[in-house]
């Protein structure tokens, strides 16, 4: 009887190790190919998003179609280890972007858009028009006067393997909870 108990006992335990091993690759598979979760630090997005907003960023999209312009993308800062940005497709590959005046414009054509918080004030490198390579993105912060975004060289234009995903959806304040509007 001790025997049937103890064969009862260990086939539940390896249930559950399989269980949790199954739960942990499953876990893992998400991370990886499908979503991750990220915070929202500073103002370089209002008032699309706020400081503190959290938000699962889909890594899947981009793997079936080309990103869009106006989406809201997350990349990883090439100068400092772990730290993600989060701004707004606004070049396409192939497009001429230039900033004048305070305004984008695309292939000499001032862009149509009401995304930027205020009017910008410097230009950066976009002074000048910048041609974007066959796989290369120009990207804004919507609160423009304080975004270091393609504007700036240390950011500058992006590549498409830089970009990790894009905002899918915000679950944190609650009120705010839904999905990210990109156009």
């Amino acid at each position: 009887m001790d025997e049937i108990k103890e064969k009862s006992l260990t086939k539940e335990i390896l249930g559950w190790v399989v269980y949790i091993v199954i739960v942990i690759i499953l876990t893992y598979l998400v991370i990886t190919f499908v979503g991750v979760r990220t915070k929202v630090e500073g103002r370089s997005m209002e008032n699309t998003l706020h400081d503190g907003d959290n938000l699962i960023v889909d890594k899947l999209s981009y793997r079936f179609r080309d990103p869009k312009r106006y989406e809201i993308i997350v990349f990883p800062y090439k100068y400092q280890e772990d730290v993600y940005y989060i701004k707004r497709i606004i070049g396409l590959p192939g497009e001429t972007v230039q900033v004048i005046d305070g305004y984008v414009y695309i292939d000499d054509e001032k862009l149509d858009e009401d995304y930027g918080k205020e009017v910008m004030e410097t230009s950066g490198i976009a002074q000048e028009p910048i041609k974007l390579g066959e796989d290369e993105y120009f990207v804004l912060g919507d609160n423009r006067n304080h975004s270091a975004d393609s504007r700036d060289a240390s950011v500058g234009v992006l590549k498409r393997e830089d970009l990790v995903g894009r905002a899918w959806v915000r679950i944190w304040p609650l009120d705010s909870i839904g999905v990210v509007k990109h156009d």
